[in-house]
């Protein structure tokens, strides 16, 4: 299926191997420059400073899904080394296929990435466990997700505090959403106390014809309704 910026979250894993291979420093600073902006999601085109380090351009991707932290990072990483990442976790339907464009010609992929719903909760399933590559690879990444804001999908129904949710209402969150026309993605895991559930649900649909988005974000909150269930029953 189709899963917009979902793609980002294997940039984030390949970053974070390298980081423990010692290939990358987080420290490292990378500059942007204007071959690599793109609008929409993000919050480094509004910003005046153009040089940031490798870790905190892994904060504005898993924060704010930043579109242009994606593309610097992804020019110094490479996208063959993502997808050969991705290849080693056994991953055959979920892959990040291109840097992220504000228009997609002929001669591009047809989508950023690509993506299964058993592939992506597994993955989560693993990050949580500590054993996503490693345990210090999975902690780096969850580091990173837990700055995540973007709780519209499933996460709606968790009631948490979008912008301070480390542990709010005895809950712990971390998830990666991607939104295109006719696209709608949310992945991650949700535990409270010793508990620990992972899901992935992504809608595809024709936005030409219908637009189903508030019938899709009603049905991931409905998602999100039974899994708090589960865990505030235990």
């Amino acid at each position: 299926m189709n899963t917009a910026s979902i793609g980002k979250l294997l940039l984030l894993v390949e970053v974070a191997r390298q980081c423990a291979d010692g290939d990358l420093s987080g420290a490292t600073l990378l500059r942007r420059s204007p071959e690599f902006l793109v609008a929409d999601s993000g919050l480094w085109q509004h910003m005046h400073i153009n040089d940031l380090s490798i870790d905190d351009l892994c904060v504005l991707i898993a924060g704010v899904s930043d579109n242009t932290a994606t593309n610097v990072l992804l020019d110094r990483v490479g996208l063959q080394r993502v997808g050969m990442l991705a290849e080693s976790l056994g991953l055959v339907h979920t892959a990040l296929l291109d840097c992220v464009r504000d228009h997609r010609g002929p001669h591009h992929p047809p989508t950023l990435s690509t993506g299964s719903a058993s592939e992506l909760s597994r993955l989560m399933g693993q990050l949580a466990r500590r054993e996503l590559v490693s345990p210090t690879v999975s902690e780096r990444v969850n580091a990173w997700l837990a700055t995540g804001v973007d709780l519209s999908m499933v996460a709606s129904a968790f009631g948490l505090d979008p912008l301070a949710h480390s542990l709010d209402r005895n809950m712990a969150i971390r998830n990666k959403t991607g939104a295109d026309p006719g696209v709608r993605a949310d992945v991650g895991t949700v535990g409270r106390n010793a508990s620990r559930l992972s899901y992935a649900v992504i809608a595809n649909w024709a936005p030409a014809a219908d637009d189903l988005r508030d019938q899709v974000l009603s049905g991931m909150n409905a998602v999100g309704t039974i899994l708090r269930t589960l865990l505030e029953g235990e």
